[in-house]
C-alpha cells in the first residue's frame, strides 16, 4: 500500500495551489486526479489580480496564453458600458497543467472512489494511506461524497447550469463582454478573448429558476449564439458542453478530523459572478497551512463579492493608466492574435 503525509484528491487550482505550498514547506504530498494533464476544462478562464498575487505569479514568466483586459464590457438590457478595471484571461487547459507542475508533487491517475478513516489518517480504495486528505476534486469530489455530504447538504437553489466553447478563433474585439439575464435568463452569458487567437463564450444560471420558468438552458444557448453571430462571432461553429457548481451557501464543517475540502468541494463560488478560482484557491493554501502549522481551518472570508474585486482593480487602472493597445500577430495574413499583459 502506497503511504503518504498528505493526499490531495484533485489536480484543479484548490489541489495544486495546497501541493505547492505543502511542498515548498518539505512535506510528502501525492495528489491523485482522475485524469490525466493537461486535459480539458470547462471554464471561462478568469483569473483576478488577487489570483495573481496569491499564487506569487510572474505575468512576464508565464509561458502560455495570458491576456489583460484594461476594460470590461457590461450589458443589461438596451445599457452598455464600459468598466476600465484590469482582469487576465487564460486557457484552463494550460494554466491548471501549469499550476500542477509548478507543484512539485507526484501526480497519480487515479479515479479515486472509496474512502475509509484509519486511526488517525485515511485509504483510498486500499491502494493509498495518509494522514492528511485534501479534497480538491471538484462539485463532484469523492471527499465531499464520502466524508461531508451529510454534513453539508447542496443547496439546490444555488445550483448552477452552464453551456459553453472554447474554440480558436481569429477574434477582432479584445473587450470582455458580459451580458446579465439577456432574454430572461437568470445569470449571465460571456465573451472572453484569448491570446493568439483563443475565445471561450457561454451561458450560466440558476438551474432552479430556468426550470421553474418552464425554459431550458440550450434554448438560451441557441438565442446567444446568434447574437454572437450577429455582433461578434462571425462564422464560429460552436458544439457546447455544459456542466454544472454550486455558488456559496451555507459551509458548516470544511475540517473532519484530518480531512478537508476545498473549492468547489465545499461550493465556494462567488454569489454573484459564480468566480471560482479564487475560493479555490484561497482553501487549497489554507488547508496546507492547517497542516503546516495546525492553523484554524476556516473558509468564512474566501469567497467575496467578485464584484468588488473589480472595484478594486478599477482604482489600480485609474492609478496605473495602461497606454496604447498593441497588438501581437502570429503572422500577417489573418493569423490569430492576441493582446499580451505587457502590450496592454
Amino acid at each position: 500500500m502506497r503511504a503518504c503525509e498528505v493526499l490531495i484528491v484533485g489536480g484543479g487550482p484548490a489541489g495544486s495551489s495546497a501541493a505547492w505550498h505543502l511542498k515548498r514547506a518539505g512535506a510528502d504530498v501525492l495528489l491523485l486526479d482522475r485524469e490525466r494533464f493537461p486535459r480539458l476544462k470547462l471554464c471561462a478562464g478568469w483569473i483576478t489580480p488577487e489570483v495573481v498575487r496569491e499564487l506569487e505569479m510572474d505575468l512576464d514568466a508565464y509561458p502560455h496564453r495570458l491576456l489583460t483586459f484594461p476594460r470590461l464590457r457590461v450589458h443589461y438590457g438596451r445599457l452598455s458600458l464600459p468598466v476600465p478595471c484590469v482582469q487576465h484571461s487564460i486557457r484552463r487547459y494550460e494554466f491548471d497543467a501549469w499550476l500542477l507542475e509548478r507543484s512539485g508533487a507526484v501526480v497519480e491517475q487515479h479515479n479515486v472512489r472509496d474512502i475509509v478513516a484509519d486511526g488517525d489518517g485515511y485509504v483510498i480504495d486500499g491502494e493509498y494511506r495518509c494522514r492528511y486528505l485534501i479534497g480538491a476534486g471538484g462539485t463532484r469530489c469523492p471527499v465531499y461524497r464520502n466524508l461531508f455530504k451529510g454534513l453539508n447538504p447542496r443547496a439546490h437553489e444555488l445550483q448552477i447550469v452552464t453551456l459553453e466553447h472554447e474554440i480558436e478563433y481569429d477574434w477582432e474585439d479584445p473587450d470582455c463582454h458580459l451580458w446579465f439575464c439577456d432574454e430572461g435568463l437568470p445569470g449571465y452569458s460571456w465573451y472572453v478573448p484569448k491570446e493568439s487567437g483563443w475565445l471561450n463564450v457561454g451561458i450560466g444560471g440558476f438551474a432552479e429558476r430556468i426550470k421553474s420558468a418552464g425554459q431550458d438552458i440550450k434554448t438560451h444557448w441557441t438565442r446567444f449564439a446568434a447574437k454572437l453571430g450577429d455582433q461578434l462571432t462571425r462564422g464560429a461553429h460552436y458544439d457546447p458542453a455544459g456542466y454544472s457548481y454550486f455558488l456559496r451557501g451555507r459551509v458548516d464543517v470544511v475540517r473532519r478530523d484530518n480531512a478537508f475540502i476545498t473549492g468547489d468541494a465545499a461550493g465556494l463560488a462567488s454569489r454573484d459572478l459564480g468566480e471560482g478560482i479564487g475560493p479555490a484557491i484561497r482553501s487549497g493554501l489554507r488547508a496546507a497551512e492547517a497542516i503546516l502549522h495546525g492553523a484554524t481551518y476556516q473558509l468564512d472570508d474566501v469567497t467575496g463579492m467578485s464584484v468588488a474585486s473589480i472595484a478594486r482593480s478599477m482604482l489600480t487602472r485609474a492609478a496605473r493608466p495602461f497606454g496604447p493597445h498593441g497588438r501581437r500577430r502570429a503572422s500577417d495574413r489573418g493569423a490569430a492574435h492576441g493582446l499580451r499583459h505587457d502590450n496592454q
